[in-house]
């Protein structure tokens, strides 16, 4: 495989102050423990602490480093063309609540910044879903209708304003972008002056229920009454969420532009294969951002194929200079399209939150989705706690897993940098190359559930074909479900 354009890693972490929060150690006691210093965990930390109410937080690896310092990071009610359908398939009243809870999640963000002085480069931004099929005009128009009945601004155009032809575009104006990275480690130094604690490099291996919930991680534990699960996917519910969502990928890269308005706005495409493009700046100058289409994760045998695909399309429709940045990032689809928040056994479990399935929406609703947990833990009323429900019903047969896609018959077909799968009897061997060439050995078996990972090898991780596992090239878990490493292979 030919080495992969531009630096690995997202440009707005490269460009993010980094921090230094020390690990959780000995026991803690507080009213409420949230896991996860992404938007949902930081939001609902920051929110209790307004309302008086104490918290830890606990991150497994370093803030604004994960999920959504890997996101596009559009604060946006326009979430592709969502609005008809969720009036078609849930009803007015279902699509009202997401509008305005997206809505809140918005103004919740530009009222931090603005509150706390939060450096992020925060830009206001029209939004557009664009088409280059005249047959789909028909269906923009009627979003715009959906969006205006349920108080959003929206509007028709007849084109998109792209250096390439477009068929039409629906417009959301007075959006915005930012650098989430930045966002995030703001909010993080805002919650510790507000008394909130803060623990990094402390991944949780365990939450148990006796009189009060008990967090423990491998240096220490936390006792509360309350504890808000705000990982990607739920490491642990009293209600099963990973057989209710299905985990999706997608590449990213960012390109060197010579002009930073190249394009004015934040775009993305009503048909598939999706392309959702924004520009962003990092320390050597303007970006643009251009994403490429989902694909369920651990289930492409040649994720490095989908980056090369995307430059040529990026250097074919725009005047893009040399790859800057490249990355892979992960969310999880629901089938309704509307994420899993709240208590999900409140008589079976009282006081366990978890928050998931944002659809690669997660920065308005992931906010909201922090605001609405942080109310019903203050006792405070919250009209987004049934659009949100996790017990919601689901098709049973939404979810789907697969096989790995990394099967090779040697160590030999294994080439410096990569890494497969051997098969040995009941034996499934995780086998990769460091450039040096030494061969390395570890189960390829996921620790969340047992299915057989498969080799990124454009990220150079492991990644479960199930439920979103995913691990480094050593084993360690880079995000869960799973908790425990990939063990070594004797």
């Amino acid at each position: 495989m030919h080495r992969l354009p531009g630096k690995p890693g997202s440009c707005w972490t490269g460009t993010a102050e980094g921090t230094g929060y020390p690990p959780l150690e000995g026991s803690a006691h507080a009213e409420t423990v949230v896991v996860g210093a992404g938007i949902v965990g930081l939001t609902t930390a920051l929110r209790l602490l307004e309302a008086g109410r104490p918290v830890i937080v606990v991150e497994a690896l370093r803030i604004g480093r994960q999920v959504t310092g890997r996101s596009t990071a559009k604060i946006t009610t326009q979430h592709r063309l969502i609005y008809r359908d969720l009036i078609d398939s849930l009803g007015f009243d279902r699509a009202r609540d997401y509008a305005q809870a997206n809505s809140a999640g918005a103004e919740q963000i530009k009222r931090w910044i603005a509150e706390h002085g939060i450096g992020c480069d925060l830009e206001t931004k029209p939004a557009y879903a664009y088409t280059q099929d005249p047959a789909l005009r028909a269906r923009i128009a009627a979003e715009a209708d959906a969006a205006r009945q349920l108080g959003l601004a929206a509007e028709v155009l007849d084109s998109a304003p792209l250096p390439f032809d477009t068929a039409g575009a629906l417009r959301f104006p007075d959006q915005a972008q930012f650098n989430p990275a930045r966002y995030l480690t703001g909010l993080a130094t805002v919650v510790e002056a507000l008394g909130g604690q803060i623990h990094e490099n402390s991944r949780v291996q365990a939450i148990d229920e006796a009189s009060r919930w008990r967090v423990a991680t491998d240096g220490g534990t936390v006792e509360a009454g309350n504890v808000v699960v705000a990982t990607n996917m739920s490491i642990k519910s009293p209600v099963d969420m990973s057989g209710r969502t299905q985990p999706r990928s997608h590449v990213a890269m960012a390109f060197r532009i010579d002009d930073p308005l190249v394009i004015d706005g934040m775009f993305i495409t009503v048909e598939e294969p999706t392309r959702s493009l924004r520009t962003g700046r990092d320390a050597d100058g303007p970006l643009l951002v251009a994403l490429g289409p989902h694909f369920a994760t651990g289930q492409d045998g040649n994720v490095a194929s989908r980056f090369a695909e995307l430059q040529g399309w990026a250097r074919t429709h725009l005047p893009v200079r040399k790859v800057a940045w490249r990355w892979c990032n992960e969310d999880y689809d629901t089938a309704d399209r509307i994420a899993y928040a709240g208590e999900p056994a409140p008589e079976k479990a009282p006081g366990f939150h978890v928050a998931t399935g944002f659809n690669a929406w997660g920065i308005t609703n992931g906010t909201a989705a922090g605001l609405m947990i942080a109310d019903r833990i203050a006792g405070r009323p919250c009209p987004w706690t049934a659009l949100y429900d996790p017990t919601r019903p689901y098709p049973e047969d939404f979810h789907k897993s697969g096989d790995s896609q990394s099967i090779v018959s040697s160590p030999d077909e294994i080439a410096p940098g990569q890494g497969g799968v051997i098969m040995r009897g009941e034996d499934k061997i995780a086998a990769w190359r460091d450039e040096a060439g030494t061969l390395s050995l570890l189960s390829a078996t996921c620790t969340h559930k047992g299915c057989t990972v498969t080799w990124n090898n454009a990220d150079r991780t492991w990644d479960c074909p199930c439920h979103g596992s995913i691990f480094a090239a050593d084993g360690t878990v880079i995000h869960g479900p799973a908790k425990e490493p990939l063990p070594n292979f004797e």
